[in-house]
């Protein structure tokens, strides 16, 4: 199976689930920088009220499972990607060299005997 469609719809569940939550937020943000960066802060207070909540909740664990879906997926096809070349390889590999034939150079040649503008026929 390939991951593209999982991976879309993870995409589009997790950025739904995010948007819920934050469109029906009420909270409030700040922060504050100071020079030794470790007295820096940032606060974040978010608070949901509604059926926004367990709906943007459900998508996001929606998101996050058809996440871990397509990259399983991901791995699988290129370990089959592998596996199938390991096998063509190792056709190749099995054939031999003598096994192998060769085509006449000019057997594909629709008037044998004549000569073309820059072919040129020696006879001695």
């Amino acid at each position: 199976m390939r991951p593209d469609r999982p991976l879309i719809l993870a995409v589009a569940s997790l950025a739904t689930g995010v948007g819920l939550i934050v469109a029906y937020c009420h909270g409030a943000t700040s922060m504050n920088v100071a020079y030794p960066f470790a007295g820096s802060v940032l606060h974040i207070d978010l608070t949901t009220y509604g059926p926004a909540v367990l709906g943007g909740v459900a998508l996001i664990a929606l998101g996050v499972l058809l996440l871990a879906w397509s990259v399983l997926a991901a791995f699988v096809h290129q370990i089959s990607l592998l596996v199938s070349r390991e096998d063509r390889m190792e056709s190749i590999r099995s054939e031999s060299i003598l096994d192998r034939r060769r085509e006449a150079s000019f057997a594909d040649e629709r008037y044998p005997g004549s000569l073309g503008l820059s072919e040129h026929r020696h006879e001695g």
